[in-house]
Formats: structure tokens, C-alpha cells, sequence
């Protein structure tokens, strides 16, 4: 899990703003909540690989946060809309080849 907050006053800034985002995106995250993208990662070893790119192309400026979490704890997550409980997070399809 991936959560940030980055500054947007300048040109500069937002356009480092949409080449993190962007870049999450194409490493397979996904947007769970407006700013946090979800990424499965079967096991340790493809996980560290995964916090490993997302410090690589971090922006200079604002905060960056990254939680691992097992698949019981997300699980175990409950989700609301609107007072009314949710179905919870549907997990994109994800296709792995050993």
C-alpha cells in the first residue's frame, strides 16, 4: 500500500506529481482511495522489489508512505460507502507466470 501527499502549486510540481501516479500505475497499483494505490505482491521477495521501485521514482519534495499488509489483515478490512457496508476492494485480475 502506497499513500502520499505531494505538492501541486507549481508547474513543476504537478507534472512530478502525474509521473509518480503514473508510474504506480504502470508497476501494477492500483487506486484503492484518492491517494492510495493497492498492490498485490505474492511474497516477500516480489514485495521488497516493488518498495524498491517506488523509492526509486519518488519526487524530491512532499511524503510518501508504504504499509505491507497480509492478505488475512486486508481481508479483514471493512469498507463503507455512505454509512452502508461495502463488498470491500475487488482485486484487479492479475496473471502470473512461474
Amino acid at each position: 500500500m502506497v499513500f502520499f501527499d505531494l505538492p501541486t502549486d507549481t508547474p513543476k510540481e504537478r507534472k512530478e506529481y502525474a509521473k509518480f501516479r503514473k508510474e504506480l500505475l504502470k508497476d501494477g497499483f492500483s487506486m484503492f482511495q484518492f491517494p492510495i494505490y493497492l498492490r498485490h505482491c505474492p511474497s516477500r521477495e516480489n514485495r521488497n522489489v516493488h518498495i524498491n521501485r517506488v523509492k526509486r521514482i519518488m519526487p524530491p519534495k512532499g511524503h510518501i508512505g508504504i504499509l505491507s499488509v497480509t492478505d488475512k489483515q486486508f481481508g479483514m478490512m471493512e469498507i463503507f460507502e455512505c454509512r452502508k457496508k461495502a463488498d470491500g476492494f475487488i482485486e484487479p485480475q492479475q496473471l502470473e507466470l512461474f
